[in-house]
């Protein structure tokens, strides 16, 4: 009982870093001692059934606890703070780079390994010129709603398992990080079910894969997910705050309210930039020092 309660403490932690752009659910798993126990009990499942159910429902408990407690709260501040949160997942992201490229900084090195740096960027990119048609697919109804949203939760599963990788990162990439904050929020079981299914599937199914390709193809695998990263950072770029462009677009004369507004918000969001850089760096400093 003492273990359940202290897994369900750590998942907690884990569910709440999930929703944080930029901040690894795997990497905070690994910090509070729980990632070898998760990648053993699922890819030894059938070794010792009962103990690996316990262990993964107590995790999974408190994971979405963490969930629900991170929605509430990022929902609240992207309405209140839309910029400045925005800029600081782009510090977030900035911040994670240097960890992924000493990662991909193997002995073994080709020039042709930069290709699947390459490949990944062109899956964001692609991603980012069709995230209407992304939204629309997830916001349909149907099987077609189902498919795309089990699809959703398995790319969900790939950034729990790799350590490094942000899961709110990749919905931002897709752009399904509002439309999934949303859905957690207001508990929406159209959309819960399907990614919860798809995610369990993913994590089962999955699992043995990416250890493998971790394992026997590291440099690769990084610059791949550096890739992501790279090509992200268009998706969660939000522009200018809305006052100050439309200010600026209809040729207003001189400083007015709107235009203050616009500078001020541009200050704080450049710090807030600078603020999620840092923060990550230190983290990941701290954590490589644990």
């Amino acid at each position: 009982m003492k273990n359940a309660i202290k897994n369900i403490i750590k998942g907690v932690i884990i569910g709440i870093a999930t929703l944080v752009p930029g901040v690894s659910g795997g990497t905070m798993a690994i910090i509070v001692g729980l990632y070898d126990n998760i990648i053993h009990s699922i890819s030894s499942f059938f070794s010792d059934v009962k103990k690996n159910i316990i262990f993964i429902m107590t995790v999974g408990f408190g994971g979405a606890i963490g969930l629900f407690i991170s929605s509430l709260v990022m929902k609240k501040l992207l309405t209140l703070i839309k910029f400045p949160m925005y800029y600081l997942f782009i510090g977030v992201i900035f911040g994670g780079i240097p960890v992924l490229f000493r990662k991909a900084d193997t002995k073994e090195k080709r020039k042709t390994d930069w290709l699947f740096f390459v490949i990944g960027f062109i899956i964001i990119l692609v991603m980012t010129l069709y995230e209407v048609t992304i939204v629309n697919l997830a916001n349909s109804t149907g099987i077609l709603q189902f498919v795309f949203l089990f699809i959703a939760g398995i790319i969900i599963a790939v950034a729990l398992i790799l350590p490094g990788i942000s899961t709110s990162f990749m919905l931002l990439a897709i752009g399904l990080y509002d439309t999934i904050l949303d859905a957690i929020n207001n508990l929406k079981p159209n959309y819960l079910i399907p990614i919860g299914l798809g995610t369990v599937f993913g994590i089962l199914t999955t699992t043995k894969i990416l250890e493998r390709c971790m394992q026997k193809k590291p440099r690769q695998t990084y610059l791949m997910i550096l890739g992501f990263v790279a090509g992200s950072v268009l998706q969660v770029f939000p522009g200018l705050p809305d006052k100050l462009y439309n200010t600026l677009k209809a040729g207003s004369a001189g400083f007015n309210t709107d235009i203050l507004l616009g500078i001020a918000e541009i200050a704080g969001s450049i710090a807030a930039l600078f603020l999620g850089y840092f923060f990550i760096r230190f983290m990941s400093k701290k954590f490589e020092e644990a």
